[in-house]
């Protein structure tokens, strides 16, 4: 995901939200809908999320210092995961404590036909907002589904908003569900419920994004066809017999580290070695451009794997196939 296209999504949710927090919290006060309140608290925690985005994005950007010499773009995960938490504390859990407050006590709504009107317009905004977010998330999604370019997006900030988005979209219309039927039915329990309804999905919302976090956060490796990429440019080399085994792991969305062992060709000179190790590098760098930083091991070819048959487990360890 490029800079560009992922602060523009931020930015266009950040607006949305801060415009849809006003006009909620008006309706809430005209109309006392306590779906209104809770949508209000989820489009404050959602703004306060694009703040702390644009804040790990920026922060993420400091060079490398020697109490961190592989730099800070573990930044953008971190706040990443401070959103996710934010999102569970501010909107999940406060709305389901709103739900059940006004199904204990049901109270009557004044004017609701001014809370569907700011719900109108707040799916108007949010929508807008969402569909900024999927136009950028278009350039770097490819074939893969929704649903795997969320669990597999290296850059945090896209599915962040992107669910944070398809979220408050639902939201709105469970609140819009809730306020409609207590018109229609005088009853102010459909509201306590759609409230209720709101929390549960934020709730859901907010587990996912703390697992993909966490995640991201602890230290993920390559996907799968990154690591061929990187096998293959490393055995490229004429003088390169094969790779032993390989370690990869993500400093940031666009910095990987990559480590591995390589086999060459035996009683090479040193200064030979040397310049193999060099080619093998600039070869992956052509390839995968954010493998910033690589460590290269030479060593022989002690093992029979390298014989037909045999293969290289690119997790690791080199196994041998039966044939």
């Amino acid at each position: 995901m490029s800079a560009e296209g992922g602060s523009k999504a931020i930015l266009a949710a950040l607006a949305a939200n801060l415009g849809i927090a006003v006009a909620k919290f008006i309706g809430f006060a005209l109309t006392g809908a306590s779906s209104m309140l809770a949508e209000g608290v989820h489009s404050v925690a959602d703004t306060a999320n694009q703040g702390l985005l644009l804040l790990g994005r920026k922060r993420a950007e400091r060079t490398a210092t020697p109490e961190h010499p592989f730099g800070y773009g573990r930044n953008r995960f971190f706040y990443a995961f401070v959103v996710a938490l934010l999102l569970f504390t501010m909107g999940s859990v406060f709305a389901i404590y709103e739900g059940i407050e006004k199904l204990g006590r049901p109270e009557d709504l004044s004017s609701p036909i001014i809370a569907i009107a700011i719900l109108v317009v707040a799916v108007c905004l949010e929508g807008y907002s969402f569909f900024t977010a999927v136009g950028e998330s278009k350039k770097t999604k490819g074939r893969r589904s929704w649903w795997l370019f969320i669990r597999q997006a290296k850059a945090p900030e896209l599915p962040v908003v992107l669910l944070e988005d398809f979220g408050a979209l639902i939201g709105l219309g469970l609140a819009l569900l809730g306020v409609g039927l207590t018109l229609l039915t005088g009853n102010p329990v459909w509201d306590a419920i759609g409230t209720l309804c709101i929390g549960t999905l934020l709730g859901i919302i907010a587990v996912v994004l703390v697992i993909e976090m966490k995640s991201l956060l602890i230290g993920e490796g390559a996907l799968p066809t990154e690591v061929n990429k990187i096998v293959d440019a490393l055995e490229a080399g004429h003088h390169v017999v094969r790779v032993i085994h390989i370690k990869t792991q993500y400093l940031g969305p666009e910095e990987l580290l990559i480590a591995a062992k390589i086999a060459l060709t035996p009683r090479m000179p040193v200064e030979q070695v040397a310049r193999e190790i060099d080619e093998a590098e600039a070869r992956v760098r052509a390839q995968v451009p954010i493998a910033r930083q690589i460590y290269l091991e030479p060593d022989l070819d002690r093992s029979a794997a390298s014989e037909p048959g045999n293969q290289i487990d690119r997790e690791g360890e080199a196994v041998a196939q039966d044939s």
